[in-house]
């Protein structure tokens, strides 16, 4: 069985499901992996895919107490934004774990830039093909949401260094991109952007595990709709639509929140951005805090739910593009009715409308009527269902998606040959 490295930035139990479910399924289709990460600490969500394959984590940071762990966060950013001090730790374990068990191909994974040199060096190394996967690209955001530590708080400074920031991530993926054998990436605008930095550019969905996601149809005590997820800014994910959507149907007392509950799997962050919100519009009786669970629960929140929540924004110069997010899919799999808003306009919208799965909406009317649409069939039967079209959703599942990597892998390794 041939061999691939696959060298990320984030593994189970952290928040990587793409590349946990491509080593649950990737064997099928004649390949094992093998697993260089980093140690991300305090995350279980995914810990049910990490038995799967052999994992290597490099554990950065290891300070104990606040401010030691702070001092070093800085210490190792400053050493790794000047110096590359990550990606070169990641090239000498692999090269520990290449004399040990050698490999046939490297994929590196990530939704910016590290490791990608790491990987990059490695494969030429070794002279193996180099694919790149990214499975989120830094032009896709309306701001600078993908910075993971706020520095809005350093004025100008923060604004300089957050442009150059940017420009120094972008430059190195772009360079590296243009010495990948090939890239795959999670959306069509996702493709559309990276083929300007190199010509074989691949598009793998993300999707749903069939094994975790099928629909059930249990009776529910409440309509309840369901979001799970981040919000990470409401430029990104803006629910204003459908809180005056809740507003209309409040004081036209069509909706009850006796009746109805909206129930939000987020972090406590993107729940401040939530009740904001929702006491704008004077709707803070529907709404209900649930906190982040593990993913494996997520199935059961999904099908004992009435309707399903998407946020997103229109995809346009100042908002977010080609949202094509994980919940997405798992929700097509349970056949549950899928209220996208506001609608991106673009990719995600259309696909919605190939799967028949629901609504991407651009005004508040819309919104209400699938609700009160949905209400009723909800009073009537006690749960809800979307007649999905299964035929388009098949290709959305995880297990396709090892298929399609394992078919480019065996593609990369026969050109090298015949070169």
């Amino acid at each position: 069985m041939k061999k691939v490295l696959i060298i990320c930035d984030l593994f189970p139990p952290a928040f990587g499901p793409r590349m946990g479910y491509l080593t649950k399924y990737i064997r099928a289709y004649g390949w094992e992996p093998i697993v260089l990460t980093e140690t991300v600490k305090d995350e279980s969500a995914f810990s049910f895919l990490t038995d799967i394959c052999p994992v290597t984590r490099i554990n950065f940071y290891t300070a104990k107490g606040k401010y030691l762990r702070k001092l070093q966060w800085l210490f190792l950013f400053l050493l790794d934004f000047f110096f590359d001090y990550k990606d070169f730790r990641m090239v000498q374990k692999a090269h520990k774990m290449y004399k040990k068990q050698p490999f046939d191909l490297v994929l590196c994974s990530t939704f910016r830039t590290f490791p990608l040199k790491a990987a990059r060096k490695v494969a030429q190394k070794y002279n193996l093909p180099f694919v790149v996967d990214l499975r989120d690209i830094i032009e896709q955001y309306s701001g600078n949401e993908f910075i993971s530590h706020d520095i809005s708080s350093w004025g100008n400074l923060g604004r300089s260094f957050t442009k150059y920031f940017r420009q120094k991530n972008l430059q190195t993926r772009n360079e590296v991109l243009t010495t990948a054998a090939h890239v795959t990436t999670i959306s069509p605008w996702h493709v559309e952007v990276l083929q300007a930095f190199n010509r074989n550019v691949s598009l793998i969905y993300n999707g749903y595990d069939p094994e975790l996601f099928y629909p059930e149809q249990p009776v529910t005590r409440h309509f309840v709709i369901t979001y799970t997820g981040r919000i990470l800014s409401t430029e990104m994910r803006d629910p204003g639509l459908f809180m005056q959507a809740l507003s209309i149907l409040l004081k036209n007392k069509k909706l009850s929140p006796c009746d109805c509950k909206v129930h939000w799997y987020v972090d406590a962050a993107s729940w401040d951005i939530i009740y904001k919100e929702a006491e704008k519009e004077d709707i803070l009786s529907y709404m209900v805090f649930k906190g982040y669970v593990p993913a494996n629960q997520i199935p059961h929140v999904l099908n004992n739910s009435s309707v399903l929540l998407l946020l997103t924004n229109k995809s346009d110069q100042k908002g977010p593009k080609g949202t094509m997010t994980t919940k997405f899919f798992e929700s097509l799999a349970v056949e549950k009715p899928i209220l996208c808003v506001r609608s991106d306009e673009s990719y995600l919208a259309a696909a919605i409308d190939e799967t028949n799965a629901g609504l991407a909406a651009t005004k508040a009317e819309e919104v209400s009527a699938f609700l009160m649409h949905h209400y009723e069939e909800w009073k009537v039967q006690g749960y809800t269902s979307s007649p999905v079209n299964r035929e388009a959703i098949q290709q959305y599942s995880r297990k396709n998606q090892a298929k399609e990597f394992a078919v480019l892998f065996n593609q990369l390794i026969d050109n090298r040959k015949n070169n």
